[in-house]
């Protein structure tokens, strides 16, 4: 018998498939502390720790944003999305941390889901990745789907799918009946190490698409530091940082990806709403790591 889904399977086998009973997700209320960045009567604005999810799923069944909001808002937040997701409006990857925006009342969830529809929210990111995406690179200049605008700015236009074979990744496309349209721009902020290994940029989204900056780094030859699905590690030259840096960059815990600045009109009362949140302990300390190195 094996449980490799992998496995060739002869003429004759017998395949037995165990499917557990299904269980109902109960989303509770749970008293975890949230970095509340801005709140009124119609949203609130979160500053989300990395490792934490942000609605319940199969295998996440607590200890969620959604958790920490049923306590902290109480009844008070919009119906739409369901008992698993209220006011859940848009979502970052568990390990990405920053700015999401939660609607406490469906008037403001419908006015916040129109403005991500249209793509007019702004939203920045701050990334740390491998390389240097500079327009002089000819080799990055002929990624298909890449190119650059004035200001050394990084265009990159793809359509991004399932992976075919692995469910947990998106998969870049080209074929317009694939797939949906993603555009990522990216600016170069910093660079590190003696021949430019490392640079801090700027990405900043025209759409949003679920794992769509690190997918889009990542086909452009620049994934992120501590990307487990898309980033993977690199062998860093000896002379472009000190084995206490380039042992740093190799056991960063998580894509180092950080949702910096969120904007968007108020859905009830028009106000122009821009937040910004520093960048974490953890990327600071490598940020802080590789400019002391770069500069030695």
């Amino acid at each position: 018998m094996t449980t490799d889904t992998k496995a060739k399977v002869s003429e004759g086998q017998e395949i037995t498939i165990d499917i557990p009973d299904a269980e109902d997700i109960e989303t509770l209320a749970q008293n975890i502390p949230l970095d509340v960045i801005y709140e009124d009567d119609d949203l609130i604005v979160i500053n989300k720790p990395a490792g934490m999810v942000v609605h319940p799923a199969p295998g996440s069944p607590k200890d969620t944003l959604v958790n920490a909001l049923l306590y902290h808002c109480a009844e008070s937040l919009s119906g739409i999305g369901g008992e698993r997701r209220p006011g859940i409006v848009h979502r970052i990857d568990k390990d990405t941390s920053g700015l999401l925006v939660v609607a406490k009342n469906d008037r403001a969830h419908h006015g916040l889901a129109e403005q991500f529809e249209r793509h007019s929210v702004e939203r920045y990111y701050r990334a740390v990745c491998y390389g240097v995406p500079d327009a002089n690179d000819p080799r990055v200049r002929g990624v298909k789907g890449v190119n650059f605008e004035s200001g050394n700015i990084m265009k990159i236009t793809t359509r991004l799918a399932r992976h075919k074979t692995d469910r947990q990744r998106q998969a870049v496309l080209f074929d317009s009946g694939s797939g949906r349209h993603a555009v990522t721009r990216v600016r170069i902020v910093d660079r590190f190490g003696a021949n430019e290994d490392i640079a801090l940029v700027e990405c900043w989204l025209e759409t949003g698409r679920t794992h769509q900056i690190r997918v889009h780094m990542a086909h452009t030859g620049h994934g992120l530091i501590g990307d487990p699905v898309y980033g993977g590690k690199r062998k860093l030259s000896a002379k472009s940082f000190p084995p206490a840096v380039s042992d740093a960059i190799n056991t960063f815990g998580r894509q180092a990806l950080h949702a910096a600045v969120l904007g968007f009109i108020h859905p009830v009362t028009d106000e122009d709403m821009r937040f910004e949140a520093d960048i974490p302990a953890d990327m600071a300390d490598l940020l802080g790591k590789l400019q002391t190195s770069t500069i030695s």
